[in-house]
């Protein structure tokens, strides 16, 4: 489900905010504020991100954010982790009318070695869904059978973590859950890297100032 807010000025400019696996769109309301009060319209989709594979997900919440969506407003996607994913597996397959720009927060581009390490641990399936299978780092691993950026992207990437058991699995440096290499993407229009951690990059003062930022310009503030 979708929760649209509108803006009290007149914009054409629609962002669809997709959170990542096993979080929720409350993990977004600090920026959907913010984005708001800038004089965009949100749409903070809510999925059952555990529940089913990447394409379903991916299929079904962009769909349905898309339909609260004038016809000729311009659409940007903000993304947190594994909703940068759904956004690349859908256009892999759809085309956008009016796509504008994408900012992506700690996306597995090219998958997480914690899945690689976890995956067959007990429980991890049940924890994480068929969509947290999909985002190990090998070949045939979903994010890395999507290709490259045919849009515009600007990419960033956390360099802190709050669990050091998981980044003893992660080539240094990362946020916890994905390595700042594995965050990038060819054909990205620019990326950069904070001192922020992969659960609450999101809500960091900094970063929701570079995503509007980059929003607007087309590239990140230095």
């Amino acid at each position: 489900m979708a929760t649209l807010l509108s803006p009290q000025i007149p914009s054409n400019e629609y962002v669809i905010l997709l959170h990542g696996l096993a979080r929720s769109d409350s993990s977004f309301v600090k920026l959907a504020f913010v984005l708001n009060k800038n004089g965009y319209h949100t749409i903070n989709c809510n999925y059952p991100s555990t529940k089913h594979n990447i394409s379903k997900l991916a299929e079904d919440a962009i769909s349905d954010a898309l339909s609260h969506c004038p016809a000729e407003c311009k659409i940007n996607f903000v993304t947190h982790s594994m909703g940068g994913i759904l956004v690349r597996q859908y256009l892999s397959t759809k085309s956008i009318k009016n796509l504008a720009r994408t900012v992506m927060l700690g996306p597995p581009n090219k998958g997480s070695q914690v899945v690689d390490v976890l995956k067959n641990v007990p429980g991890f399936k049940f924890i994480n869904g068929p969509a947290g299978m999909e985002l190990g780092t090998n070949k045939e691993s979903l994010p890395n059978k999507l290709g490259s950026a045919g849009f515009e992207l600007g990419i960033i990437a956390g360099t802190r973590s709050i669990n050091l058991i998981l980044s003893a699995m992660l080539p240094s440096p990362d946020d916890g859950k994905v390595s700042v290499e594995n965050t990038k993407l060819n054909g990205m229009t620019d990326h950069i890297s904070t001192s922020v951690t992969h659960p609450f990059m999101m809500k960091n003062n900094e970063v929701i100032s570079q995503v509007i930022h980059y929003l607007k310009h087309g590239e990140f503030s230095r």
